[in-house]
C-alpha cells in the first residue's frame, strides 16, 4: 500500500490536533505559520486521505457515574461465535473499546460501568460467548 501524500506541515497540524482537537484553524495556523483557511483545507485533505477519521473529546467518566473501569480479555468458546460476539460488543453501552488480538485471548475490551454489580451483570451477559479474565483499573498513569 502506497504512503499517502502528506508533508511535514500536515504532520505538524496532526500533532496540534492530537494535543487539542478543539483548537481553531486560526490557532493552529499561528503555530504552523499558515492561514486558518489553509489549515482547514489541509485538515479536509487529511480527512479525505483517511488519516483523520474524526475528532474526539477527553472526558472524566467518574464524574458522570462510570467509576468502574475494567479491562476484559475474552477467550471464545466457539469459532462460530465471533460475529455474534462482535455484534454484542459493538452494541453494548458498557463497552468502550474492542480489539481482536493475537496471543493470549481472542479479544480485548475496555468496559466502564457505574458499579461492581453492573460489571457483574455485564460479565454474565458475556458468558454465552466464552470465558474471560478481568483486570480493574485502580488509577490512570497516562
Amino acid at each position: 500500500m502506497a504512503q499517502p501524500e502528506w508533508d511535514e506541515l500536515d504532520r505538524r497540524i496532526l500533532e496540534c490536533l492530537r494535543e487539542d482537537a478543539s483548537r481553531t484553524h486560526k490557532e493552529i495556523g499561528q503555530e504552523v505559520h499558515l492561514t486558518g483557511q489553509a489549515v482547514g483545507a489541509r485538515i479536509r485533505k487529511l480527512e479525505d486521505l483517511g488519516i483523520l477519521e474524526g475528532f474526539t473529546v477527553k472526558w472524566s467518566p467518574e464524574k458522570v457515574g462510570l467509576a468502574v473501569h475494567a479491562l476484559v480479555t475474552v477467550f471464545m468458546n466457539s469459532g462460530t461465535r465471533h460475529a455474534a460476539f462482535q455484534s454484542f460488543a459493538k452494541e453494548h453501552p458498557a463497552v468502550e473499546e474492542v480489539h481482536r488480538v493475537s496471543g493470549e485471548g481472542c479479544y480485548w475490551m475496555r468496559v466502564r460501568t457505574g458499579t461492581q454489580e453492573e460489571l457483574a451483570d455485564f460479565l454474565d451477559e458475556l458468558l454465552p460467548y466464552g470465558n474471560y479474565r478481568v483486570s480493574q483499573s485502580i488509577g490512570r498513569v497516562k
